[in-house]
This record gives C-alpha cells, sequence and structure tokens, in this order.
C-alpha cells in the first residue's frame, strides 16, 4: 500500500493532471491519495481571522476544506473514487480502483489528533499510513529538494518548513518509509509505483537521527 499527499499547492498546475491521471492507471487499489487543504483551508484560515473561534473549531473546518479539496480532485479524474472510512478505502482496494481520501470521517474520530494549525496534511498522511499499514509515503511538494541530498533528517525538513512541526510524533515507530517528491517528477511512476523508481528521484526522510 503506498500513500500519496498531493498538496493544495498543486492546484492550478499542469502537473497535478498528470498525477491524477498515473494514480488512476497504476493504482490498482493500492494507492490512496491525501488531499491538501488548497484554498478552501485558505478559506477557513481567513473565516477563523474575522471569526475569532478557536484552533480547535479551525481545525474541524481544515478537514472539511481537506474533503473539499478531495472532491474537487475526483472531479478531475472519473477514473479515480473517494473513500472515507477504512471500510470505504478496502472496499477500493478490492475493486483495484485509485482511492482519494476524505479525512474529516476518520480524523475527527480519533481524539489523539492534535487540532491546531501545526498539524497539516502531511501529519495526517503520516496518520493513515500507519492505520493502512502502509509501505511507502510520499509527499509531493511544490518546493524545490534540489539543495538536499538523498536523505534529510526530520529536523532539518521542519526547520525548511518541508513537513509540519507534529511529523515526527506521526512517524515514530512507524514501519513505512517517507519520501519527498517534486510535483515536476511525476514521471517516475510512468511505468508503475516501485520503490526503485522512487529511489531515483525521491529525498527519504531519515527519521533516525536526532
Amino acid at each position: 500500500m503506498w500513500v500519496i499527499k498531493l498538496g493544495g499547492s498543486l492546484l492550478g498546475s499542469e502537473e497535478l493532471s498528470h498525477w491524477l491521471n498515473l494514480i488512476a492507471k497504476h493504482g490498482n487499489g493500492k494507492v490512496v491519495i491525501v488531499p491538501g487543504g488548497s484554498v478552501f483551508a485558505d478559506a477557513v484560515r481567513e473565516a477563523q481571522k474575522r471569526s475569532g473561534v478557536n484552533d480547535a473549531v479551525a481545525h474541524n473546518l481544515a478537514l472539511l476544506a481537506m474533503d473539499q479539496y478531495g472532491q474537487l480532485l475526483a472531479a478531475m479524474n472519473p477514473n479515480l473514487v473517494t473513500a472515507s472510512s477504512e471500510l470505504e478505502l478496502a472496499e477500493c482496494g478490492w475493486q483495484h480502483k485509485g482511492v482519494i481520501w476524505l479525512p474529516s470521517r476518520m480524523a475527527l474520530a480519533d481524539a489523539s489528533i492534535p487540532k491546531n494549525w501545526q498539524l497539516t496534511s502531511d501529519s495526517l498522511s503520516a496518520w493513515l499510513a500507519n492505520k493502512l499499514g502502509a509501505e511507502q509515503l510520499v509527499l509531493v511538494k511544490s518546493k524545490t529538494l534540489n539543495t538536499y541530498q538523498a536523505s534529510a533528517t526530520l529536523q532539518t525538513l521542519v526547520h525548511d518548513d518541508l513537513v509540519d512541526s507534529e511529523f515526527a510524533a506521526m512517524v515514530s515507530g512507524s514501519v513505512f518509509d517517507s519520501w519527498l517528491l517534486h510535483k515536476t517528477d511525476y514521471a517516475v511512476f510512468e511505468q508503475g509505483f516501485h520503490v526503485a523508481q522512487l529511489k531515483e528521484k525521491a529525498l527519504l526522510v531519515n527519521i533516525a537521527i536526532k
């Protein structure tokens, strides 16, 4: 099982359609997309400023924003399906379909998930990867990764604002590998989702070094 986070910053880019097409083509029930919040999360931030509601409320609304972006992605590619529960995710796997996770239902049911803006779709992707027993977690980024070597520590990635500060807690004790890949590197998966091709382009998140 692979979990792939497609951030909200990809909206409006030509790369986004390529990612969706490849996941629809090669997902085969084993690739789950985690959507970012995109413009919908931006609207939540603005609404919080105007209303003064606390971060817990904003967190709940941001999860619904991710649902909205997920629905939008599904509308962009009719060969992808959405799922909001573990049972639905399993059913999509049995049907060999590429899946877009709508996170609000599952995430709101887990009181242990922090309710603040420090937790983003990166950490929720790791949370889901743990839930599903995934083997690979890929975070697709718009920011350049060229300045890094083949791997980077979590501390460095948090400092550089490439993953959120809650990510370390979410991947602690995980059995999956975590990778960062630039949005333009979708061609890595032209022949399917294979770790060997991923290693050629992706940045490995080194969670062992403190």
